[in-house]
């Protein structure tokens, strides 16, 4: 890539042609972290004035006898985690005047530390998802054997090393955000931001006026109050450990819960996953819910299904007790991945009566993210409705498209792909089988479980699991779940379908790549089950 000069703007190889890169976005950041490609610094410019987008001029309407500007800025966002990045960066290109505000850089969340990029990117999707990559090479190094590999001896595994490069990825990622902001002429306040009033926040002390006010302060992980709870961890914390416990207890049966089981099992950890459901992922698929809690358990996670957390208690040695309605168990470490909850405390909602959920504390919106005073959106995990990162993207660009753009914008949460890093991972997108029977009565089911190719020859018992549900009466598919190695790339192309509508016959149609897991999709003819309403 060329880095250019004063008078050569950095371009970049985009569809078989250069392009000059005007600024970077948070795609560009988000390929850069899977792929690899390195993203060249650019040099920091000058706030430059832009001018308006004429559809935006309606939004201006507030401006003195004199022409001079009433406010500061047209949008405060407060939180600049991927949604509130996305939502500022986009409004500051229909030529509003931007600000941003967020608090100082750390690897854990606190009422005083946050970081440009928020959850996703600092304590979240990514470092995680670096520790999934980091720990499945466990199980490549065993597999190698099958295939003619003599590894002389055991890999070892140093996880200080890996902690100091995760570490070091995160300072990158985190100036690359900063970088996003500075190139998208958003003017960021460090510090912490709260509602002070209907059109002004206050950073640290220092207030500033604004048309809108935009809240997507995210979320933090919930402790549930039992007794002893101090002596647990929660993913921030796990992502931090300065050494890999022998032993852990996990308590929770989300995706967060199964996901770090399955990473500390596979470095190696004695891991203890404790659920007060039978069976692991709530709201998931039963069939695939009952898949990968047998893939989990045959890879060595002690599974404590209908559990009930007592109390934890420290021992003498420095390790930790975890009572339960089964009894004890004693890990160097308990963790809490016991769900998150709208971080929404103290941040001025109460100064200007905006409402929130009695239950969760969530910021309560209308359909185009709007709370009960005018001028103040809220976007994101903050708003407790799907809280996946590209959906607070894709609300983001809503807010935008509906405050800046004179075009009124709801998200779409309709078939919207997701997927669980767990080992092996699954996707999906679309309905439950569950769902599907209760909107639809007649439903055909087409499933297939397998030994993946490569397994011929590892003797891994690892197997693969897909299923397609068919509306009966329209034949359009309705949901697409699967449980097997690179699920997730293959669920983005398939939720494309899903969300066009395609049907049974038009998935029959496609001719499927062979070899792979993914032509079952296009290839399975028989129906495994027919659900039918009563008569």
């Amino acid at each position: 890539m060329n880095q250019g000069t004063k008078d050569v703007p950095l371009r970049t190889f985009v569809h078989g042609s250069w392009r000059q890169r005007d600024n970077e976005d948070e795609h560009t950041m988000m390929r850069a972290t899977c792929i690899g490609t390195p993203v060249a610094p650019r040099p920091l410019r000058k706030w430059r004035p832009r001018a308006l987008n004429t559809t935006y001029a309606s939004a201006k309407a507030n401006v003195g006898a004199s022409g001079t500007q009433e406010f500061d800025y047209d949008l405060i966002t407060i939180g600049a985690g991927s949604g509130g990045v996305r939502a500022a960066r986009m409004a500051a290109a229909k030529g509003a005047r931007v600000a941003i505000c967020e608090m100082p850089f750390a690897a854990k969340a606190s009422d005083v530390d946050g970081g440009v990029g928020g959850t996703c990117v600092i304590r979240g999707c990514v470092p995680k998802k670096l520790l999934v990559f980091g720990s499945h090479f466990r199980e490549d190094f065993e597999d190698a054997k099958g295939f003619g590999w003599e590894l002389e001896g055991t890999p070892k595994h140093n996880w200080k090393t890996l902690m100091t490069a995760k570490r070091k990825e995160l300072d990158r990622l985190n100036g690359v955000y900063h970088r996003l902001l500075d190139g998208s002429d958003v003017k960021l306040l460090e510090g912490r931001g709260k509602i002070a009033g209907p059109n002004s926040v206050d950073v640290d002390g220092k207030v500033y006026t604004t048309k809108n006010i935009l809240v997507s302060t995210g979320g933090r992980a919930f402790v549930p109050p039992i007794p002893g709870s101090e002596h647990g961890i929660v993913s921030d914390d796990a992502l931090e450990l300065e050494e890999l416990p022998k032993k852990i207890c996990i308590i929770g049966g989300g995706y967060i819960g199964l996901e770090f089981a399955c990473i500390f099992n596979s470095f190696g950890s004695e891991v203890h996953l404790f659920c007060r459901q039978e069976y692991p992922l709530r709201g998931f698929d039963e069939e695939i819910r009952h898949f990968i809690l047998e893939q989990a358990v045959e890879k060595g996670i002690n599974y404590h299904g209908k559990a009930s957390i007592e109390k934890i208690e420290k021992l003498e040695d420095g390790r930790f007790a975890l009572h339960t309605n089964e009894g004890e168990e004693v890990a160097d470490k308990i963790m809490f991945a016991t769900g998150r909850r709208p971080n929404t405390r103290n941040i001025g909602l109460e100064t200007v009566g905006i409402k929130t959920d009695e239950k969760t504390g969530a910021v309560l919106v209308d359909e185009f993210s709007k709370t009960n005073v005018d001028n103040v959106w809220a976007i994101g995990d903050v708003t407790n409705r799907l809280n996946l990162t590209p959906v607070a993207l894709m609300e983001g660009m809503a807010f935008v498209k509906t405050v800046f753009d004179n075009t009124p914008t709801k998200p779409d949460y309709d078939c919207v792909p997701s997927a669980v890093f767990s080992q092996p991972p699954l996707a999906t997108v679309g309905l439950t089988e569950e769902k599907a029977i209760e909107k639809y009565g007649d439903v055909d089911i087409y499933s297939s479980t397998f030994k993946p190719m490569k397994h011929t020859l590892t003797g891994r018992t690892e197997k693969t699991f897909m299923k397609l549900i068919v509306d009966a009466a329209s034949q359009k598919v309705v949901g697409v779940h699967m449980a097997g190695a690179d699920v997730a790339e293959m669920m983005q192309g398939v939720g494309v379908a899903v969300k066009m509508g395609a049907t049974k016959q038009e998935f029959d149609q496609c001719v499927g790549i062979h070899p792979t897991s993914a032509e079952e999709f296009v290839t399975m003819r028989t129906v495994t089950r027919e659900i039918r309403a009563p008569t």
